[in-house]
C-alpha cells in the first residue's frame, strides 16, 4: 500500500480504520488480495493456465494451440487413414514409431475443423490456412502467450472481486478451465480480483501441490516451465542418441558390475542398432557363433534412457537394464543402471 501523507488526525483515524480491515481481508484471502488488475501477472497466469490444452495430438498436428476435432483424414508415411475417434491414434503413433530416424511425414485432408486456444472452433480448407495457424501458435509460444499445459488448476475455485477503492464486491465460483478463461478474459479494467487461497494444482509430472498465495502460484509456474524445458531438452538428446546409435557399430568398452569389468566376455562382438528398434550382436572373430538377437528402446523423461533387451544368450542377457545416459558422443556412450549404480556400461563406436 502506498505511502500517503496524512493532512489531519481524523483522515488517519479513517485510514486507520480501513487498513484494519484491509487485514482482515488479507488475513483470509491471501497475499494483497486487491492488487490483481486485468492486466496483472496473476491474471495472465490464469488466463495461460486454462486455456485449451491441444498438445495431446501434437504427433498429428504439429501444434500445441490447437487440436483437430475428429473425424479426419491423413496421410501418415504414405498411408492413408480416417481418424473417427482418439482410439485411431494408436494407429498413427504405430506408423511413426515403425522406424527411429526417419522423416516422418503427415498430410492433411482438408477441410478440417481445429479447436483453439481460446475454446473456438474454426474450418480449415487449406494447408495455407493451416500454416498461418501454425505460425501464430509458434510466435505465441515465443513471446510467452502460449498455454501452460505443464499444471493443472483443480476446480472450483473462487475468485474474489474489489472496486478500486479496495472494497470486496463479490464472489465468483469457476468450475472449469473454460470457465476461468472466459472469466478473465472478460475482468474488466475497473475492477481488482485476488484468488481466494488455497488451492490445489496437479502437475504434469503426477505430483499435485498446495497453492497459498500469488507468488506459489508463480513459482510452481517457473518450476514446471523450467521442468518441462529441460524434458524437451531430454527430448532433442534422445533423437540425437538415436541417430548416432543407427548410424554406428559399437562394442562393448567397459562392463563393471560390482567392481568386476567383464568386458572381455564381449571383445570378439560388435553390436548394430537398427532403425527399427532391433539390435545384433555379431561374432567377428567366430562366425561359427551365433548371432545374439534382441530389442532396444530410447526414452526421455528429464533425462535420456536407453533400455536393452537381449535374448537367448545368458552373457548378453547381463546388459539388459534400463540404463541411463550419462553421457554420450559419436565415439562413446556412457550408461549406468537406473536400478543399482553400481553396475555401468560404456559402448564405444568401432
Amino acid at each position: 500500500m502506498k505511502n500517503l501523507k496524512l493532512i489531519t488526525s481524523i483522515v488517519f483515524m479513517a485510514l486507520f480504520s480501513f487498513v484494519s480491515c484491509q487485514d482482515e481481508i488479507d488475513n483470509e484471502s491471501g497475499e494483497n488480495p486487491n492488487t490483481n488488475t486485468a492486466d496483472s501477472q496473476t491474471a495472465d497466469n490464469l488466463i495461460r493456465t486454462s486455456m485449451y490444452d491441444g498438445s495431446f495430438d501434437d504427433f498429428l498436428d504439429g501444434v500445441s494451440c490447437s487440436s483437430i476435432l475428429l473425424p479426419v483424414t491423413a496421410t501418415v508415411n504414405g498411408t492413408t487413414l480416417t481418424i473417427v475417434s482418439q482410439t485411431d491414434y494408436e494407429q498413427v503413433l504405430n506408423i511413426l514409431g515403425e522406424f527411429n530416424t526417419d522423416d516422418d511425414t503427415v498430410v492433411l485432408q482438408f477441410p478440417l475443423t481445429v479447436a483453439l486456444s481460446n475454446y473456438t472452433e474454426v474450418v480449415v480448407t487449406n494447408q495455407a490456412e493451416y500454416d498461418a495457424l501454425v505460425d501464430a501458435c509458434e510466435t505465441a509460444e515465443a513471446e510467452g502467450e502460449a498455454a501452460i499445459s505443464c499444471l493443472d488448476i483443480e476446480f472450483p475455485i473462487t475468485i474474489l472481486t474489489y472496486s478500486l477503492t479496495l472494497e470486496q464486491t463479490g464472489s465468483v465460483v469457476l468450475e472449469s478451465e473454460q470457465q476461468l478463461y472466459a472469466y478473465m478474459n472478460d475482468f474488466s479494467n475497473d475492477e481488482l480480483f485476488s484468488i481466494n487461497y488455497p488451492i490445489n494444482i496437479d502437475f504434469a509430472s503426477g505430483s499435485s501441490t498446495t497453492i497459498t498465495s500469488d507468488t506459489s502460484l508463480q513459482a510452481s509456474i517457473n518450476d514446471c516451465i523450467n521442468d518441462e524445458e529441460a524434458m524437451e531438452d531430454a527430448e532433442e538428446d534422445a533423437d540425437a542418441l538415436e541417430e548416432i546409435l543407427v548410424d554406428g557399430l559399437f562394442q562393448v568398452e567397459s562392463f563393471v558390475n560390482a567392481g568386476i569389468n567383464t568386458a572381455n566376455d564381449y571383445a570378439e562382438f560388435t553390436i548394430d542398432f537398427a532403425n527399427d528398434l532391433s539390435i545384433v550382436a555379431e561374432n567377428t572373430v567366430n562366425t561359427a557363433v551365433s548371432d545374439v538377437q534382441g530389442t532396444y528402446e530410447v526414452t526421455s523423461q528429464m533425462e535420456v534412457y536407453l533400455s536393452l533387451n537381449f535374448t537367448g544368450d545368458a552373457t548378453f542377457s547381463l546388459l539388459n537394464h534400463d540404463w541411463q545416459v550419462v553421457s554420450y558422443s559419436n565415439s562413446s556412450i556412457v550408461l549406468q543402471s537406473t536400478t543399482n549404480t553400481a553396475i555401468t556400461l560404456v559402448l564405444s563406436q568401432v
